[in-house]
């Protein structure tokens, strides 16, 4: 399988970059255009995280293979890092509705629901890092 790439996020245009390079890497993986949608903007949700919270960060991607009861699997990983203030209550904004930007509360939690398997790694002053993947059915 090819390598991790990662797509800078520091302004408006990185979240573009990230979102493109997201929908390319699904596109070439195999996934229908629902789900390369559901990608694309769970990436462009984490992106916009990072811009608005952190400043800057990364987007970063992978394909990745898992063998199952059914055979191999194959997905994409999407992984979202940032050395931003971090999220000191996650539970928190885990909950829908949730917002400090004023947005609709969808971010984290829509994150979650577009994709197959989330984490959230966050210390206070140190960053934030959320890895999802979505499995190609």
């Amino acid at each position: 399988m090819e390598s991790q790439s990662c797509v800078e996020v520091k302004n408006e245009w990185g979240i573009v970059a990230a979102r493109q390079a997201g929908r390319t890497l699904s596109k070439e993986l195999g996934f229908g255009s629902v789900d390369q949608a559901r990608i694309t903007t769970a990436i462009s949700e984490l992106a916009r995280n990072i811009y608005l919270y952190a400043k800057r960060g990364e987007i970063c991607l992978e394909p990745v293979e898992k063998t199952g009861k059914t055979g191999l699997k194959k997905g994409i990983r999407v992984i979202a890092q940032d050395r931003g203030p971090g999220i000191p209550d996650i539970r928190q904004v885990m909950i829908d509705g949730f917002t400090t930007s004023g947005g609709m509360g969808a971010g984290l939690p829509g994150v979650k629901r577009l994709m197959d398997e989330f984490s959230i790694d966050s210390t206070t002053g140190e960053g934030t890092t959320v890895t999802t993947i979505k499995w190609l059915i």
